[in-house]
């Protein structure tokens, strides 16, 4: 049987991974996976996290299924996140998934069988398992220009005119905050430029949003995704508590679909559920449970969007001691950028001899094409880290 296999090509953020830990060095700098580290390089559990979890465990009864659209609570207080009173509820509907890439699997299958032409639109450049997934759901895949990377910020102009150029029968997934790999991202007269863009085409949105509350805020960063989302008559939303609750082994997500009524939204919410019982057939709850806890609870609301709010303003910090760290060594502000960026990501521009070089002289590890998990920064050795990166490009 397995004879007529080759090697499946390795992921390289999980080979970076198993370099890194192989690494002997102590003063090794782990910048490559994409998880929040405190100030102790510890990716902590939130106290709202904990607090949720001792309630559950206390209240518990059964550990039956929840059913294929997951646990209810979490379906409605995610949507009530994402899109407040913004969207009408009957025209949407969602259903909880084995996390974002859950979310963004079952969504891709949705699209495929509703318009099995089309063409799945991807930044230049974007997250690298988004392309392999629109592949692998059976789509044509193509790119927009997004990041100018002499300027180290998003090209506008030229991602406006491309998206100007599609139609009825193209699927742009656009990233609702945070851009990965780039850490830039677009302003709010931007998004709205974006929406009318799509309301003008007919192009359909599928909205990776990942991150909500990592860049400048909860309301802050959906504003995009609201913006799009209530400029056309349908769209789909991924949304991931990996980050945003510090929920990435419980891996949960959801598939958000809005439509142009509550018929279609039925129609396609069957579809959506036919998917994942071929798949998962359902969700794990645990994740949901906590979330649905949290967000159902004034008090432990207000906890964990503090303590959201300190992890965003831990990496604000930073990026901007970096930057000020890299412009102070070197007399040059071209890496200024860093400091602009927002969310768990920058990407630094570096050819690839330097990241290696990098990696093997300075035991500072980082993706290939020279992305930075900026939370991963010990905020004692940025002047270290500062030194490592000039010393590369000289």
């Amino acid at each position: 049987m397995f004879e007529t296999l080759t090697k499946a090509p390795a992921d390289k953020i999980l080979a970076l991974m198993g370099e890194f830990a192989a690494d002997p060095r102590k003063e090794k700098i782990d910048l490559g996976v994409g998880v929040y580290k405190d100030e102790a390089g510890i990716t902590p559990i939130m106290t709202s996290v904990a607090k949720a979890e001792q309630r559950m465990n206390a209240s518990a009864k059964t550990k039956t299924y929840v059913g294929i659209s997951g646990n209810k609570g979490f379906n409605a207080a995610v949507r009530e996140l994402v899109f407040a009173d913004t969207v009408p509820a009957g025209r949407t509907r969602i259903m909880q998934a084995p996390g974002g890439t859950g979310a963004l699997a079952v969504l891709m299958e949705l699209l495929y069988r509703a318009k099995p032409g089309a063409t799945l639109w991807l930044s230049n450049p974007t997250w690298p398992n988004h392309a392999p997934m629109a592949k692998h759901a059976g789509f044509k895949v193509d790119s927009y220009p997004y990041f100018d990377t002499k300027t180290r910020a998003v090209d506008f102009p030229a991602m406006l005119a491309a998206l100007d150029k599609l139609g009825p029968n193209d699927i742009v997934l656009l990233h609702g905050c945070c851009h990965n790999p780039t850490g830039a991202n677009l302003t709010n007269e931007q998004w709205d430029q974006v929406a009318a863009s799509f309301k003008r085409t007919g192009a359909f949105p599928l909205i990776d949003l990942a991150y909500l509350g990592f860049g400048d805020g909860l309301e802050a960063d959906g504003y995009g995704t609201r913006a799009v989302v209530n400029a056309v008559p349908e769209s789909v939303v991924a949304f991931s508590g990996s980050k945003n609750f510090g929920l990435y082994r419980e891996r949960v997500g959801a598939a958000i679909v809005v439509a142009r009524d509550e018929a279609q939204a039925d129609i396609a919410n069957s579809q959506l559920m036919n998917i994942a019982r071929v798949t998962y057939s359902q969700p794990p709850d645990h994740g949901a449970e906590i979330i649905r806890t949290i967000l159902e609870d004034k008090d432990l609301r207000a906890e964990w969007e503090t303590e959201l709010a300190t992890m965003r303003n831990r990496m604000i910090r930073l990026r901007e001691k970096l930057s000020e760290a890299i412009k102070a060594k070197s007399n040059s502000a071209d890496f200024d950028f860093i400091a602009a960026h927002r969310g768990m990501f920058s990407l630094l521009g570096l050819p690839g001899e330097a990241v290696e070089n990098l990696k093997t002289g300075s035991g500072v590890y980082m993706i290939g094409d020279s992305r930075i998990n900026v939370a991963g920064i010990p905020e004692d050795r940025v002047g270290d880290l500062a030194d490592a990166i000039l010393a590369t490009i000289k």
